[in-house]
């Protein structure tokens, strides 16, 4: 079976009660294996999480991080931050984007593994046990599977910059079929020993072994203070929703805060796909993202949220913007890739799910002997001294990983995400207001024609960048409007790849994932 033939959309059905929707199918089919069994959407994305790690390695892995959102069936919602913290002996000077001095940050997504299986059984009763959950994921890692497209996109776009990479095309490929032996050991060593025998085990000495022959500064004892951080989410009315978002160090906030300005405006009487439409969006996002340098880790920083999701600032904000002129673009630009999976189980409990390496293939350094590809989330840093994200030994970056959840009548309503940096919260700002403005279903959300505002890998202008497929007339009329339009291919990698499963009111489910990645949603 070939990935384009997984790649499927799901319809309601009133006797079907479940979903789970992923970028590859073979992630998608170990989630649904435990929906099947009677598991919990918790349960279901850590054996899809675990898989996405070996079939998708350019974007997420067990050695990066994750951010869990999650709700049971009345509501009640839990954020789970698997966020790696600093060094704690920094070194001085600039941080490389790449290689061994950008692995400055731990990995917390295997922690994150214990933590919300904790919360699983305990909340939700929960049974399903991690070696069981590891088991697809050992399979094909040893196995071997088809290299993704997106994988050998990735590859192909980071060729010359590879080849330094110390072990690294040795372990990847860009075609074909590819095992990972190394990785195999690694997953079967945390399911006989548990999550924390990658921070405190003999698994974590090889690890820190690893990392200090390539030159990071991460210690023993950095590893060992990794540890998963449960919050209540953020909130933020839209319509007749309530969304939800995990809070700072994430970017939740800027989502959110689009959404708060988009609610002043009149977006269901523009058309969608109308020039009117498109500009409000990008308004709103870069209202939005003026305040986003001021996000940081709590703990070190002012926690804005409650002050940037203020109902009279977003309407000011809203007020602000020309119906007929652009903004400037006012954001740098930030890298990053992400994967987005998201699950609802037959009680109707949710889980959204988003875990990276920062950048595609991470730092590119291959941990010794582990086939762990470690993260370059430390890049996400400010070496600015006045900077709320300062870098500082023990503190969390600044985060793009916000996966979301909708409740209608205080139940859940929708499950959504994305993969794609900056361009996060202006895929969901478009999606969002697509499904609630105006009614589209998942499927057809996820298809329409996207936008990008600022830098990408491939173009260095503050440029918005729209699929091309939006139309000739369209881009015409948004330049007249004052924005510098940049053309990319119709569903462009650089587009992002989410995912989005809807509950309505009589529990039928329909959701998709997105056009542009190798998966898809299965509906049980």
């Amino acid at each position: 079976m070939t990935p384009s033939t997984k790649q499927t959309t799901q319809t309601n059905s009133p006797s079907s009660r479940a979903m789970i929707a992923t970028p590859h199918w073979q992630a998608s089919e170990a989630g649904a294996k435990v929906l099947r069994r009677g598991g919990n959407a918790i349960e279901a994305l850590v054996a899809a999480g675990a898989a996405l790690s070996v079939t998708y390695p350019h974007f997420c892995g067990l050695g990066g991080d994750a951010v869990w959102l999650v709700a049971d069936e009345k509501g009640n919602a839990q954020t789970f931050l698997g966020i790696g913290q600093a060094a704690a002996d920094i070194p001085r000077g600039d941080i490389p984007l790449r290689g061994a001095a950008s692995t400055l940050t731990t990995a917390c997504l295997v922690d994150s593994w214990e933590k919300v299986l904790a919360y699983s059984a305990d909340a939700w009763g929960g049974t399903e046990r991690l070696p069981t959950l590891l088991d697809d994921a050992i399979a094909l890692a040893d196995a071997g599977f088809e290299v993704s497209r997106s994988q050998a996109f990735w590859y192909e776009f980071r060729r010359d910059e590879l080849r330094s990479w110390p072990g690294f095309t040795g372990l990847f490929r860009s075609g074909g079929i590819q095992h990972q032996p190394a990785l195999a050991q690694t997953l079967k060593a945390i399911a006989r020993h548990g999550p924390r025998e990658f921070y405190e085990g003999a698994l974590a000495r090889r690890i820190v072994n690893g990392l200090a022959e390539a030159g990071s500064p991460l210690s023993a004892a950095d590893l060992g203070a990794t540890r998963t951080d449960a919050a209540a989410p953020l909130q933020q009315a839209y319509r007749d929703a309530i969304l939800l978002a995990p809070p700072p160090p994430t970017q939740g906030i800027t989502t959110l805060g689009i959404m708060g300005v988009l609610d002043h405006l009149p977006m269901a009487n523009f058309r969608p796909e109308g020039p009117a439409y498109y500009h409000a969006l990008v308004e709103a996002v870069k209202q939005a993202f003026l305040d986003r340098h001021a996000i940081a880790d709590p703990r070190f920083a002012e926690d804005v949220s409650k002050h940037l999701l203020d109902p009279t600032r977003l309407a000011a904000k809203a007020a602000a913007i020309d119906p007929a002129r652009a903004l400037p673009w006012p954001q740098d630009y930030r890298h990053g890739d992400t994967a987005l999976l998201a699950a609802v189980d037959a009680d109707g409990r949710c889980a959204s799910l988003l875990q990276s390496l920062y950048f595609d293939w991470g730092s590119g350094v291959v941990v010794g002997d582990t086939g762990l590809l470690w993260q370059n989330r430390g890049a996400a840093f400010s070496t600015d001294p006045a900077s709320p994200n300062y870098i500082q030994p023990g503190k969390r970056p600044f985060y793009t990983l916000n996966p979301g959840l909708a409740l209608k009548s205080g139940r859940p309503h929708l499950v959504y995400g994305t993969q794609g940096a900056d361009g996060q919260p202006q895929t969901l700002s478009l999606l969002l207001s697509l499904l609630i403005d105006h009614g589209l279903d998942p499927a057809a959300a996820l298809a329409r024609p996207r936008f990008l505002l600022g830098r990408t890998f491939s173009d260095s202008r503050d440029s918005l960048k729209i699929e091309e497929n939006i139309g000739a007339e369209l881009v015409s009329a948004l330049a007249a409007m004052g924005h510098e339009i940049s053309t990319i291919d119709a569903l462009s990698p650089l587009g992002g790849q989410a995912g989005i499963i809807r509950i309505g009111e009589d529990g039928a489910i329909d959701g998709a994932h997105d056009p542009r990645s190798d998966g898809g949603a299965i509906l049980l």
